[in-house]
Parts: C-alpha cells; structure tokens; sequence
C-alpha cells in the first residue's frame, strides 16, 4: 500500500461524517450506487440544509457494510477494540491508563451487563475483558447473549476474577470464553493474553 493509501485509510478511520464519494471508496463501490441505497432508504443518513448534499454517519455507514458483507478494514484502521468490563472503577482506571498507552488498541468501559450489552452491540469490539462477577447479572450471562448474536461471533472474551473455582472456570471456557486470567494480574500478563487472542505480536516492554 502506498503512502496516500495509507494516510487516506487513516482518514476514514478517523472520519465521523462521510460524503457520498467518500462512501463508495470506502465500500469499493460507484458514487451512484451509494445514492442509490441512500435514496432508497437502505442507507441511512441526512441532507446538507439548503443543498442537495447527502452526508452519511459514520456508525450507519458501518451497519451498511456488515449488513452487506463489505470489509469495513479500511474504516476502522487497523487498531483492535477492547471492551473492558468490570464494576470496581479502579482496576477500570488503571487498565484505561496502561492500555491507551498501547497505539494498537482503542478503549470503551463498562461497569455492569446490561451497559456492556448495549455497549457491544454499537462498539463492536474484537475483545472484551469480562469480570466474571458483575453487579446485576454475571458474566457468563453477558457472554451467552453474545455468543446467541451471529453478528458477534468473532469477538474474543477473556473472562477476569478473583475467587473461581476451576470447574467453573472450565465452564465458562467451554461455554464461549475464549480465555481466563486470575486477579490480580498484571498489565503485561493482561497484554500477553491479549496478543494471543487477537493473534498480535507482543508489545515492547
């Protein structure tokens, strides 16, 4: 890839709003076909006021490209998102602070299920770090709902907790969990297991 290429998909990873033309680079297609979904409302977005301008959020132009199959890497760049979900604000503080120190990684939180349902669904993330022991629901409930989505079939889970006993760790694992780390843990160990499951080269430390 060369060196406009790359600084055009940094661009579009950065972009909130989109015009039409830079819609259908994005999706690979012609300018006509995205007016085309736009005005036939499978593309949804608004009018610049006073023209006939058609602008396109960005989070619609992504449900666009999943829904019809269209690699959405040169939108998003090329850096993982991590979900963290734990309801002790501390330990969501100190891991926000050391892994946004890590250029590969962009970052939501959540302190409990239900905000981290909601949160999956519009952020999408490739990993979620998941306490098993939450507030209102546990986190083997968060991660059945996921794995009952289609959608989300390829976000990795790493379940974190402190008191768990291995056969119920075994059944988290074998219920959609894709990893376990025992608190307290370290950053680099979380970063270690991070990398495998995101097949990412270790981080310099």
């Amino acid at each position: 890839m060369g060196t406009q290429d790359q600084n055009q998909q940094t661009d579009w990873a950065e972009k909130k709003v989109f015009t039409t033309g830079e819609a259908a680079s994005v999706c690979r297609v012609s300018q006509q076909t995205i007016i085309r979904c736009f005005d036939n409302g499978r593309l949804h977005g608004f009018r610049v006021p006073g023209s006939k301008f058609r602008r396109i959020p960005r989070d619609e132009l992504l449900r666009f490209m999943r829904e019809n199959g269209i690699p959405t890497d040169a939108l998003e760049g090329s850096r993982r998102r991590l979900l963290i979900v734990d309801d002790d604000p501390q330990i969501v503080e100190l891991l926000e602070e050391m892994l946004r120190r890590d250029s590969r990684f962009e970052l939501e939180s959540a302190s409990n299920g239900y905000d981290a349902g909601l949160l999956t669904e519009r952020f999408r993330p490739h990993l979620i770090v998941l306490d098993y022991m939450l507030p209102d629901i546990n986190g083997d409930v968060v991660c059945e709902r996921i794995r009952d989505n289609p959608d989300l079939k390829d976000t990795k889970i790493l379940f974190v907790s402190g008191v768990i006993e291995r056969d119920r760790i075994d059944r988290l694992l074998r219920a959609g969990g894709n990893g376990f780390l025992k608190k307290p843990f370290t950053v680099g160990s979380l970063l270690d297991e991070i990398a495998r499951l995101l097949e990412l080269s270790p981080a310099e430390r």
